[in-house]
């Protein structure tokens, strides 16, 4: 039997639409509310067709030292120019979420996203606690 985690693929965004892009300072003070960003599309354009689309990306931090993830923030898209006929629909989600976090201690931030053709994508960034 396959694991889960054994059908996540991960590549470098900048070559690979499905990948997704976290954007986020490189290091961060304790305590202090600080901007993330993650998506899909900033060097290479992921179709959002009803055919090809971005469903959801989930957010996760992995504390240094620690076994368990944590989810920071979940994003669904619904909207892929669904129509009742043969023509595109009249509106379109765009795959990117924004989340204001803090953080106690450095760690990875994780972004997974699924691609309703081509499955679970996730990058990874280390970002850095300062007291």
């Amino acid at each position: 039997m396959s694991e889960f985690n054994s059908t996540i693929q991960q590549a470098d965004w900048k070559v690979e639409k499905h990948a997704p892009v976290i954007e986020a300072p490189d290091s961060v003070k304790a305590g202090e509310f600080f901007t993330v960003t993650a998506g899909l599309g900033k060097a290479i354009a992921h179709p959002n067709t009803l055919q090809h689309h971005i469903r959801w990306i989930s957010l996760y931090f992995l504390p240094e030292g620690a076994k368990m993830t944590i989810q920071l923030a979940h994003a669904e898209f619904s909207a892929h120019a669904d129509s009742a006929t043969d023509q595109p629909g009249p509106a379109l989600t765009n795959p990117s979420m924004i989340a204001n976090l803090t953080l106690a201690k450095s760690g990875v931030l994780q972004a997974v996203s699924y691609c309703n053709i081509h499955g679970v994508w996730q990058s990874s960034k280390a970002i850095q606690v300062e007291a």
